[in-house]
């Protein structure tokens, strides 16, 4: 498994980010020699003239595309406009200058967002062309899937190997605990531990609670990322999730539970929920390249938790 990653240059973009974190553990403990970070203070990956000089200075034999500019449901509505040409530029760009430069393997790491709003459960790969995605992360998800456009065309006119890789919503310690940015998992973790440690007796949740979402944990997600780098070369897109699902309301009352919150929950119904339901099928990570989720999702909550606690005063 490791002669794979020991021979190559692995530039990883967002290296210094929740889910890069993990992949450069991963790429260590496999005895990857030159991991490469370009960091935000040095290279600003939607400037074309930045990616250049990225190429020239780390000569990357293999990109993991991690980069990203993400949200919840909040700053998807707030800055759709930010989401869609940040997160497009850099990806569009990345995989041109890489084909360019004959890199190996190019991998580009999508989202759950990409599906139409109505997939039927679970979200199959081939599914993800049947519809819009739901319209309040609609454009970071279709700025995204034209990712997944680029990397079938670039390998259908110039044999370029360009993979598209897409994990369901992540969580773990490590995790972005921002509330005007943060994902559903970490907000609700910050709102229960506030409320236990400031004594307050209700939280205010968006939507109705009856949305459902998969989560994977971060670790996870990151094994998965790194199986599909050495194992996957084909143009399909491909899921990397748990195949649990859960309603917002069972996982509020999970966090609670975990955090020691008894109070009451109240819903805030002019609040979107979201797109109506998340689970994936990850059949083909597992026919493909071996990938199954490990962590036990409660397990996965608890240690999320224990982190937060440990590390908020730096976060």
């Amino acid at each position: 498994m490791g002669e794979f990653f020991a021979d190559r240059r692995i530039v990883v973009t967002g290296g210094a980010g929740f889910l890069g974190s993990f992949i450069l553990e991963k790429l260590r403990a496999r005895g990857c020699g030159a991991i490469l970070v370009p960091t935000v203070e040095e290279y600003d990956l939607v400037k074309a003239a930045d990616i250049e000089r990225m190429y020239d200075d780390m000569r990357p034999d293999v990109v993991i595309h991690l980069a990203a500019v993400v949200g919840g449901i909040g700053a998807n509505r707030e800055h759709p406009g930010k989401f869609f040409y940040e997160n497009l530029m850099m990806g569009v760009q990345l995989i041109d200058q890489g084909r360019l430069r004959a890199i190996e393997k190019f991998v580009a790491i999508g989202t759950v967002c990409a599906y139409p709003k109505f997939t039927p459960v679970p979200f199959k790969e081939d599914d993800i062309w049947n519809g819009y995605p739901e319209e309040t992360n609609a454009p970071y998800g279709l700025a995204k899937k034209m990712l997944l456009v680029q990397s079938q065309a670039y390998r259908r006119e110039y044999g370029f190997n360009s993979i598209f890789v897409l994990p369901v919503n992540l969580y773990g310690p490590k995790d972005n605990f921002d509330p005007a940015s943060s994902h559903v998992i970490p907000a609700l973790i910050k709102k229960c531990v506030d409320a236990v440690d400031s004594g307050a007796d209700y939280i205010e949740c968006w939507g109705t609670g009856s949305a459902s979402r998969e989560f994977v944990y971060v670790e996870d997600a990151a094994e998965g990322i790194l199986l599909a780098t050495e194992h996957y070369n084909s143009p399909e897109a491909v899921n990397i999730g748990s195949g649990f699902e859960i309603t917002i309301k069972d996982l509020v009352k999970s966090i609670a539970k975990f955090t020691g919150f008894a109070g009451e929950i109240r819903w805030d119904s002019s609040k979107p929920n979201g797109q109506p339901r998340r689970c994936l099928d990850v059949s083909r990570a597992r026919s493909e390249f071996g990938f199954e989720a490990k962590t036990d999702f409660d397990e996965g909550l608890k240690a999320t938790i224990k982190w937060y606690r440990e590390n908020r005063n730096a976060v």
